[in-house]
């Protein structure tokens, strides 16, 4: 009951953040002050319905972990995607064409990529993922919730089953191993929304084949799209699925280290594994 709670809160508020984010498509500051605005409060209101059904403290939303695992998770988004375009470029499928001729569309886009990372990192790793670890451990939820945000993603424009591959593996790893390695949903909301910004505030290119979202740079894909990621973006791009995997890898040592990882065994889990401290990644 508790889940279904959550999940209906959670995916409540997603919706109307969804809708409010719409109606100000087109107007940068709107935007801006709608997406940031969404994003609040959808936090809140995980933070509300899970206070008031678990009765415990919100640990994976404890304020003092939050601007450390936002600003690192940006960062480290960031500098991921830049890796990852950076060799899309070298060999041969990505290619800036100018700068955008309306750059304060980057403001805009900064709140619709807040308000999405944060409703989907309350509604994938916060519940989804949660609930699934506490049944079946932690490799079992963290294989079935990547599939599920991977699957989630053939809802849009131009998804391929390919590019929902890639984001189930790359992007569901990524983000889901970060949360068991800091036991926070501050770092993985700043990782998912560091990577969307870059993706298309920055660098001008399709996210998930929702269409080219205009930034700072004009673009084009080109050549193979086994390394563009073609009109899925390059989210479908081999190198992407190479840097989710590494990174992944990394997070899932260190939740190892930590300690964070529930074995599949009922008798030898723990209801809820304790947050880790804060260090320079995990915030």
């Amino acid at each position: 009951m508790r889940f279904v709670l959550q999940l209906v809160a959670v995916v409540a508020v997603s919706w109307a953040a969804g809708q409010a984010i719409a109606l100000a498509d087109g107007h940068a500051w709107l935007s801006l002050a709608v997406g940031v605005g969404a994003a609040v409060i959808a936090t809140l209101v995980y933070f509300a319905v899970v206070r008031a059904t678990e009765k415990r403290p919100v640990t994976e939303l404890a304020a003092r972990t939050a601007a450390s695992g936002l600003i690192r998770g940006l960062l480290l988004g960031v500098a991921v995607f830049a890796a990852v375009i950076g060799q899309i470029a070298v060999n041969g499928g990505y290619r800036i064409t100018g700068i955008s001729d309306s750059p304060v569309d980057a403001a805009g886009l900064f709140g619709f990529m807040a308000g999405a990372a944060t409703t989907e990192e309350l509604l994938f790793r916060g519940v989804l993922f949660r609930y699934l670890e506490k049944v079946t451990g932690t490799w079992l939820a963290f294989a079935a919730s990547a599939l599920v945000f991977g699957g989630v993603h053939l809802l849009n424009p131009n998804a391929t089953w390919w590019g929902a591959l890639c984001v189930a593996i790359a992007g569901g790893g990524m983000l889901t191993s970060a949360y068991i390695a800091a036991r926070t949903l501050w770092l993985p909301i700043g990782l998912h929304f560091g990577w969307n910004y870059a993706q298309s505030a920055i660098f001008g290119s399709e996210v998930s084949g929702n269409g080219v979202r205009h930034g700072i740079l004009e673009s084009e894909s080109t050549g193979d799209a086994l390394v563009s990621g073609g009109r899925f973006g390059p989210e479908a791009s081999v190198f992407t699925l190479i840097a989710g995997v590494l990174v992944t890898a990394v997070f899932l040592w260190l939740a190892r280290r930590r300690g964070h990882l529930v074995p599949m065994r009922r008798a030898a889990r723990t209801v809820e594994p304790a947050p880790a401290r804060p260090s320079k990644i995990a915030g």
